[in-house]
């Protein structure tokens, strides 16, 4: 029999889905905890990196530095130290939520916490860490643990901080009541370095919640506090674990924020929002509730596990998500492909206090446990300094919407160009 074909149909993946049903809708099942994943700047229609940076030509803010120092000022001469919700940073640059998912040889999480806090930076602990893996075992410490408690250790006790996300299940096991008073938190709490950040929802699965590939005895034990399904098939061993995404009003977040800050008064509150149409309004609601930051994943974020279509096909790209938002009334932090200066620069003209790493600090780590990602954070901050520079700016707090450009809406950059020398924006 001739077999059929669809000239200009995607024939290959209609054939594929018919031969294993469900289980194309999402990555191969051997791929997790092996591949990193996130939206592609093509199908995230990326607009961040068409954005130009664009120096002037006068710069009385390089005459003002000449004056401060008394000769030239150099690249070496750009503070970038920097506030993040609440947290003294050396870098305008944190670790983003790394969840349960263990990737690569072992948990590499943990070498990126001890490096994380020898460049004096924040890092996100992401979801579902304690459903999956418990809180405490017999004679090691649960993946979480051992995450707090390697920044613990790595850090000089100044700058940086450890962040806790929690999720719908998180709260069930309550974790933050766990972590605040927990005797390996109690150094990061002491020196304002301990924060919890509300997990509203994420770049790569806007309006999902986390999902996680186990094989037939850890979902076995999942399956007490998760949905899991058997998509992959009988012959794989492998299941889908989902939690739940949470349900939020405005009025919901606001009472989150608020129990947040009187149920744990020493630790930062931060919340973490979904590329969603109305993240603005959401941003909003947060800050004016009290959240110390409101954190923003464009469509191009998440290493986590997601359906293909969601990877491809859902979501703000982040560069829309920066102009919904404007002119930020908080703090407001970015991710989303973030690996290299300009990237980083332009995300911060646009708004944001500071950006996100995820996937490039899990392959830093990966290549080198002990200093990789040491060196791609020495590489990002000496582009960053050679940028702000060569803008005539000499703290990353004076980025603004001046310095950037976009060729297909210019109209739209919010921000204003500063009129006299000490003004700013």
């Amino acid at each position: 029999m001739t077999a059929l074909r669809a000239a200009g149909f995607p024939e290959r993946e209609v054939r594929a889905r018919a031969r294993r049903g469900a289980a194309e809708a999402f990555p191969a099942a051997d791929a997790y905890g092996t591949e990193l994943f996130g939206g592609a700047p093509e199908t995230a229609g990326d607009e961040l990196d068409r954005t130009r940076i664009v120096p002037p030509v006068f710069m009385p803010r390089r005459l003002e530095k000449l004056i401060e120092l008394g000769r030239e000022p150099m690249p070496d001469d750009v503070d970038l130290s920097t506030e993040i919700g609440g947290l003294r940073s050396a870098l305008p640059v944190y670790l983003s939520a790394f969840g349960s998912t263990r990737a690569g040889s072992g948990d590499l999480s943990v070498a990126a916490s001890r490096q994380a806090a020898r460049l004096g930076i924040p890092m996100v602990i992401g979801e579902n860490m304690v459903p999956v893996h418990g809180y405490r075992r017999t004679g090691a410490p649960s993946p979480l643990l051992a995450r707090i408690r390697a920044y613990a250790e790595a850090g000089d006790g100044g700058t940086g901080g450890i962040v806790v996300q929690q999720s719908t299940e998180d709260a069930d096991s309550e974790v933050w009541n766990l972590v605040y008073s927990d005797p390996a938190s109690q150094e990061l709490l002491h020196s304002g370095r301990l924060g919890f950040e509300l997990k509203i929802g994420q770049g790569a699965k806007p309006g999902l919640g986390g999902m996680t590939v186990l094989d037939a005895e850890e979902a076995a034990r999942a399956a007490r506090a998760f949905a899991v399904q058997d998509v992959f098939g009988a012959d794989a061993g492998r299941y889908l674990r989902s939690a739940t995404p949470g349900t939020f009003t405005e009025e919901i977040v606001r009472q989150q924020v608020r129990f947040m800050r009187n149920n744990y008064p020493r630790a930062r509150v931060w919340v973490k929002l979904p590329p969603g149409r109305d993240v603005a309004a959401a941003a909003r609601t947060a800050w004016r509730a009290g959240a110390d930051a409101v954190t923003v994943d464009g469509a191009e974020g998440g290493t986590g596990w997601a359906p293909r279509a969601f990877l491809d096909q859902v979501g703000l790209p982040l560069a829309e998500c920066l102009r919904r938002i404007g002119e930020p009334e908080g703090c407001l932090l970015a991710s989303g492909r973030m690996w290299e200066g300009t990237r980083v620069v332009r995300a911060l003209a646009l708004g944001a206090r500071a950006a996100g790493l995820g996937r490039a600090a899990l392959l830093a780590v990966d290549e080198d446990p002990g200093h990789g990602l040491v060196r791609l954070a020495e590489c990002l901050a000496a582009e960053v300094r050679l940028i702000v520079s060569a803008l005539g700016k000499y703290d990353v707090a004076a980025l603004s919407a001046e310095d950037v450009w976009r060729p297909d809406a210019p109209e739209r950059v919010p921000g204003r160009v500063p009129e006299t020398i000490g003004e700013r924006p």
